[in-house]
């Protein structure tokens, strides 16, 4: 049985910092984070009403992690004046829309929850991150790395922190009832993982292959 969102009252609040190599960084940074919470008792996850844009521009996935609710289309509109590609090998959620060149770009749907990692098979160091979701409490931390889920149900749940750099954070703790959560995570991976080009094999010489 599916909880209904509507009897929701308890709040979740917290702060996530970042570290590299000891090192504190910017609370900004923190900002690309994504803050969920997975309640007990599931709730219903609707699907986004529109497609969700992952924006291709100088040469880069924007947003580079984007959460989505299942059953939600990502659509990859093209700004820069050449040619890219958005591909992924992810287990459940594998897709590859080919060539395309500036203009709307074409939508995926994503029908299963877990991890999409997305790359252009024109440019090595593209990588985007889609975290397709099975629950509707997300939320993003505030240039202070702040956060707060709201409107949540009152009870138990588990609460994760996820970063593409950094092991994912996870607690279990009732919602309404446990005080601010401090989040650390320390930045142990690489900003573009080692990987092959949609079939299978190594890049070319040139990064770009030509475009």
């Amino acid at each position: 049985m599916l909880a209904c969102a509507g009897a929701s009252a308890a709040t979740i609040e917290g702060q996530v910092t970042l570290s590299l190599d000891g090192k504190p960084l910017r609370p900004e940074e923190a900002a690309e984070a994504v803050v969920y919470f997975r309640p007990s008792t599931p709730v219903a996850a609707p699907p986004a009403r529109r497609p969700v844009d992952m924006t291709t521009l100088r040469k880069q996935f924007s947003p580079r992690i984007l959460p989505v609710t299942v059953g939600s289309e990502v659509r990859f509109p093209n700004q820069d004046p050449i040619l890219h590609n958005a591909f992924s090998t992810s287990k459940e959620n594998s897709f590859d829309i080919g060539l395309y060149g500036q203009g709307e770009g074409k939508a995926q749907r994503f029908d299963k929850p877990g991890y999409v990692r997305v790359y252009c098979n024109v440019h090595h160091s593209m990588v985007g991150h889609i975290l397709v979701l099975d629950t509707p409490f997300f939320v993003r931390p505030d240039a202070q790395g702040r956060f707060r889920l709201k409107d949540l149900p009152a009870g138990k749940g588990d609460l994760v922190v996820w970063l593409d750099r950094a092991t994912p954070w996870h607690a279990q703790l009732v919602a309404g009832k446990d005080g601010p959560v401090e989040v650390k995570l320390e930045l142990a991976q690489k900003k573009v993982p080692p990987h092959m080009n949609k079939f299978g094999k190594p890049y070319g010489r040139s990064s770009d292959g030509g475009y």
